[in-house]
């Protein structure tokens, strides 16, 4: 299913590269029921990683592990304050500086129910169980809800912020004991997409964090390119590329404009799914295209491609400085040539990147053969085995 989801995202991209400036407001979320979530009216005041408020969530997912949520500070992509919040997973015998990752699952959603602090305890999340076998080896566990405050889907960007502010967060956070804790950087698809700029971006935005590893697999670097190669013809799961629109423009409001260009039947449809998560999302846009939602043809408009290249690892400037390990089906949608482009650049200005294109397989294969490679790469990262390299 993650494979097709890139062709609707990819479908979604198309539309997005042929934007005209926006002209029309938002449909952002209904906000989360549980006060938790909300931020202080003093938001400001606060930096960005700093812990807001916390709380202990008692549940039977993770036998022996102590779970924390985090409510904290962070930055969105007009670098405005905002409040997020990381789920932190502690093995059994407390924190002790052992390491720590921070895995970043994918969501493809626009509701705040379907956030990972909720899917991780109500049998949403499909990555779940991969958790255990992290705290299995004695490392501790963020899981950010990396979409943001408005689960704005599509916006990667924001979601390397929220990553590395959710780190802060989890090291400040004393109980938890992870103050100096090496830190490793996990995930895969859109999940991949959020640890890629976590990455890219913590040269500068978080210099501080002492980043050892990174392992991303699977991860859309170009959404112009996917756009160009799988273009926006109709798709059982269209409604995930039309979701990632809706994401985009709610984090760009002023230069994305999707809800401005949409015929009667498109705004039903952005209404239907406002709030959903993935299943309704797929149910409701099933095998529709942009042409059954949108009014009449779209102008390219350069703030719109702008607003791609930032949320693009391709186009994005930014180098990660930790070793990196990514992986990528060979019979990928996501053309491997973009990740090989990306891996060609790291590896010009000096990071260790080991890159693993998996023979055969496709978007979901490449996610299972992977992983183990993936966990044991950061296991000798947090050992200090030097990284390897085929650069």
């Amino acid at each position: 299913m993650r494979r097709l989801a890139m062709a609707a995202l990819a479908a979604a991209a198309t539309c997005l590269g042929h934007a005209a400036p926006a002209t029309a407001q938002p449909i952002y979320p209904i906000p989360d029921a549980d006060g938790f979530y909300a931020a202080p009216s003093d938001l400001a005041a606060f930096q960005p990683g700093d812990v807001l408020r916390s709380r202990v969530v008692t549940t039977a997912s993770f036998p022996g592990s102590t779970v924390w949520q985090l409510l904290f500070r962070t930055t969105d992509s007009a670098n405005q304050p905002i409040a997020a919040v990381t789920t932190v997973l502690v093995p059994p015998g407390g924190g002790l500086g052992r390491p720590l990752v921070s895995y970043q699952p994918f969501v493809n959603s626009l509701g705040m129910q379907c956030a990972p602090s909720h899917s991780l305890f109500d049998g949403g999340m499909r990555e779940a169980s991969a958790l255990n076998l992290l705290l299995a080896r004695g490392w501790a566990v963020a899981v950010p809800d990396h979409l943001g405050p408005t689960s704005a889907y599509g916006a990667a960007q924001l979601g390397g912020r929220i990553t590395l502010d959710g780190l802060r967060a989890a090291e400040r956070f004393g109980p938890a004991g992870l103050a100096g804790s090496q830190i490793g950087l996990a995930g895969y698809s859109g999940g991949g997409m959020a640890t890629g700029f976590a990455a890219a971006l913590a040269p500068e935005y978080a210099p501080e964090l002492p980043l050892v590893g990174v392992a991303m697999g699977g991860v859309p670097v170009n959404l112009g390119t996917l756009a160009r190669d799988l273009g926006a013809s109709p798709n059982r799961l269209f409604g995930l590329g039309f979701a990632a629109m809706m994401g985009l423009e709610r984090e760009y409001p002023g230069q994305m404009d999707l809800s401005g260009r949409l015929n009667p039947a498109g705004r039903t449809l952005r209404d239907q799914i406002a709030n959903a998560c993935t299943d309704e999302i797929i149910s409701a846009g099933e095998n529709r295209s942009f042409s059954d939602v949108l009014d009449g043809p779209l102008a390219d408009d350069s703030s719109t491609v702008r607003v791609l290249d930032e949320n693009s690892l391709e186009t994005f400037p930014g180098i990660p400085r930790a070793p990196v390990y990514q992986w990528h089906g060979e019979a990928d949608d996501v053309d491997p040539g973009s990740v090989r482009a990306v891996t060609a650049r790291y590896c010009r200005a000096g990071t260790p990147v080991q890159l693993d294109i998996v023979p055969g397989a496709d978007h979901d294969a490449a996610s299972i053969k992977g992983a183990p490679r993936a966990f044991g790469y950061l296991s000798d990262r947090f050992a200090g085995i030097p990284a390897p390299s085929n650069c």
